[in-house]
């Protein structure tokens, strides 16, 4: 047996496993002078938060699983000083089970700190700081972790805390931590194995998450307060602070100006006893019909309206100890992120005056570095442009995520939206290639993927499978990696498997799923208004097979056909089409109907939107009929089921196919009444409306550039491409897209009939 540079803290026992538990491991290094490089690696099971002489440094790991777990790599150097640093580690530990825990975030058996690091001091001797029993540790008993609501709660990171004596300061160098316990090594053969979680330690994928400090907006309303707007935003911009008497209570709503991922800090001092409530929320909500606010999604208008609405969310709640005094202050910093773009601040003192002295953030994120700009000759396209970006910015953390408020989950038909939204501003995959790994550790045994992951909890939604394979499509055709592609052809043909192996005598995919939580699996189309009583299912799903899982299955096979045929295995790809042409006529033969519209469920008298833009990409239709059905339900769409948000992408490439894009004028109307009640997110969908930030809404990123400019890859790798900008109703566009190869500048004009373009690539790689 041998030690690890895995510790924690001794006496772990049944109560601590059975909570969420914050605790601190903490090293002081005393220097002379300042070591040229000082990098170390640093992991937790399950989270932790590094602080260097009380200035955060990194947090993570990244998200992995019981499969790979990850390690960080920080350079200290830019946090130390002379003399002594503080080394501090906050390291939350969730428990194994599940609803306990955040669901995107896993746990193991064996919980730990890792910390490796080594540095040569001005005599040129290597000092070694990695975690040993050189550390020292200690339980936070002063917060509890807690779920955002009591029943489905993906989330469980919101903290009832108060301010600890026992801890206070403990990451300056004055705090004396002799009353705390030694950190106790870890030993390899015992309890660490390296072919496991969290043993077998891999380097980070992704680049680090951004950190910015921010400054809030200002007060919006004032709810209860004896003091002036001027006078709380004196203290938000960081120019004075707020003395609330004794017995008094304030509550005051702070705008944020978007919605914003980021980590809330409020610094007090004095005010022992007193409890602030922290409410973070997306939007104002509107009473229902009965004059109450509606549950579990209230009714949304105008996020604005804080005269007839009321903020509703999530509450952290801290009550303060009255330990801040004079120039040093009692400081609540929440562990993990918050979403918010409004925040309700409730204070109610006890004998004690308290004293605000700050509240700010630290905005967080994936470091997206937009380089796509695109302007037409519509105005509302700029500002659809602008809330489709700050989606995107916001749904894309240390993975793709819908949404940040209520889920933190990576979803397989969200992410590859926003995969592809990501190429086409930024040409970065980075995040891309996380999150192929990710689904790719999620296979069944029935060779489906986890519907979404790194997820704590199995959720199989049979036809995400298929977007699995659309994404890995998409970064072949962007970046042309052969070796990747190659290395995910076992994932695809299994998934394919699975679908071929539920086939019906007739040819057309079995009754896979269903409606959540009835069904083993849960057949998920859309969120469209006629399917609101079967959670987003066609109705025809209560009595057998849905069209959409066919017509899904026909468009992997054909996608995975053209994926084998780039690694050179025809005969593959050969099999895969006379699979695909077979459903297609089984399709034909049993889920058409009198009026040649595809059913939503063979022989069903049933019939939806998506069918026919599903049958239209997939050539299982003709042209011309295709073309008819997708006009009847555009012109009767009381109807058929509609495509919402998130199936836009898939209806405007089978507009776009039948010459039909001009109608996407009219659909553009859901993002312009996103405007039209201030959202600076893209709305999950138009009916529920339940998140305010879900990054599948993002469609402009893609459109205006690849299709309004016209910029897109005709060969793997963008080794070719087209500039063929299709107008619609616009009368010309500018503007530069960002590609694998360089970026090219596009501009058009319509002159009469004509169209006058001009595209040059700047800068070609």
């Amino acid at each position: 047996m041998y030690k690890t540079n895995w510790v924690w803290i001794p006496n772990w026992n049944e109560t601590d496993k059975e909570e969420p538990r914050i605790l601190y491991f903490r090293k002081v290094i005393e220097l002379r002078q300042i070591p040229e490089k000082l990098e170390i690696k640093i992991s937790a099971d399950s989270r932790y938060k590094l602080y260097v002489n009380g200035t955060l440094a990194e947090f993570g790991p990244s998200k992995g699983d019981d499969k790979v777990w990850y390690y960080d790599t920080v350079d200290l150097v830019p946090y130390l000083v002379r003399g002594k640093n503080v080394l501090a580690v906050v390291v939350l530990r969730y428990p194994l089970e599940h609803t306990k825990g955040n669901s995107s975030i896993f746990r193991t058996q064996t919980p730990g700190f890792y910390f490796v690091g080594e540095y040569l001091d001005e005599n040129g001797k290597l000092i070694n700081i990695s975690a040993d029993e050189g550390w020292k540790c200690k339980r936070e008993s002063s917060i509890k972790i807690v779920p955002e609501q009591p029943m489905l709660a993906p989330l469980c990171f919101f903290e009832e805390a108060s301010g600890n004596p026992d801890t206070y300061g403990w990451m300056r160098t004055g705090y004396s931590d002799d009353d705390w316990s030694t950190a106790e090594s870890i030993w390899l053969q015992m309890l660490m194995n390296k072919a496991a979680s969290p043993g077998n330690l891999s380097a980070r994928t992704i680049p680090y998450m951004k950190r910015i400090s921010r400054k809030f907006d200002g007060i919006l309303v004032r709810r209860e307060s004896k003091f002036e707007d001027a006078e709380w935003n004196r203290m938000l911009a960081g120019d004075g602070n707020i003395t609330i008497t004794p017995n008094s209570k304030e509550v005051v709503e702070i705008n944020a100006g978007e919605l914003m991922t980021g980590f809330l800090k409020l610094s007090v001092f004095g005010g022992k006893g007193a409890k602030i409530k922290i409410l973070q929320s997306e939007s104002y909500v509107l009473p229902d019909e009965s004059g109450t606010l509606s549950s579990p999604q209230p009714k949304k208008e105008n996020r604005m309206d804080y005269v007839n609405g009321k903020l509703n969310g999530v509450t952290d709640i801290y009550t303060v100890a009255g330990l801040g005094k004079g120039d040093s202050i009692e400081v609540f910093e929440p562990f993990w992120f918050r979403t918010f773009r409004f925040i309700q601040l409730e204070i109610v003192t006890d004998k004690e005056p308290l004293t605000i002295t700050g509240f700010d953030y630290l905005e967080t994120g994936y470091p997206l570095e937009v380089k796509t700009w695109v302007k037409t000759s519509d105005d509302s396209m700029q500002k659809i442009w602008n809330i489709s970006e700050r989606s995107l910015k916001r749904c894309m953390q240390e993975t793709y995520m819908d949404c940040p408020f209520y889920e933190q989950l990576q979803y397989a038909m969200d992410t590859r939206s926003e995969i592809l939204y990501t190429y086409m501003v930024s040409a970065d995959d980075r995040l891309a290639r996380k999150s192929f790994d990710d689904f790719r550790r999620s296979r069944r045994c029935d060779g489906l993927i986890n519907c979404c992951y790194p997820s704590y909890n199995n959720n199989v939604i049979p036809g995400f499978s298929i977007y699995y394979i659309l994404m890995l499509y998409d970064h072949m055709m962007y970046f042309g990696d052969k070796a990747l592609i190659r290395s995910y052809l076992p994932t695809i043909d299994e998934i394919l498997e699975y679908f071929h192996c539920h086939l019906t005598e007739d040819g057309i995919v079995d009754k896979i799923g269903g409606q959540l939580f009835r069904d083993k699996n849960w057949s998920f189309i859309d969120w469209s208004t006629k399917w609101d009583a079967t959670s987003g299912v066609p109705t025809a799903a209560l009595s057998g097979p849905i069209t959409m899982e066919s017509l899904l299955y026909i468009m992997g096979l054909e996608y995975a056909a053209q994926m084998v045929q780039f690694v050179g295995r025809n005969g593959i790809a050969d099999e895969y089409l006379k699979r695909a042409e077979k459903v297609k006529e089984a399709v034909r033969d049993h889920c058409i109907g009198s009026n040649g519209m595809i059913q939503d469920g063979p022989g069903i008298d049933e019939y939806s939107q998506h069918c026919q833009v599903f049958a239209v990409l997939t050539d299982t239709i003709g042209a011309e009929q295709g073309k008819e059905n997708l006009l009847k339900t555009i012109l009767n769409k009381q109807e058929y089921a509609q495509c919402t948000v998130a199936m836009a992408y898939y209806l405007y490439r089978a507009l776009e196919k039948c010459d039909l894009y001009e109608y996407t004028d009219e659909l553009w109307d859901i993002w312009r009444d996103m405007i039209k009640n201030n959202l600076t997110t893209c709305v999950e969908d138009p009916v529920g409306q339940r998140s305010d930030c879900h990054a599948w809404g993002a469609l402009a990123l893609y459109e205006l550039p690849a299709v309004i400019l016209g910029v897109r890859p005709t060969k793997p790798g963008f080794e070719e491409m087209e500039v063929k900008p299709v107008p619609g109703k616009l009368d010309w566009a500018e503007g530069e897209v960002i590609t694998p190869k360089g970026i090219v500048e596009v501009a058009w004009k319509k002159e009469g009939e004509d169209i006058t373009l001009y595209y040059k690539m700047k800068n070609p790689k």
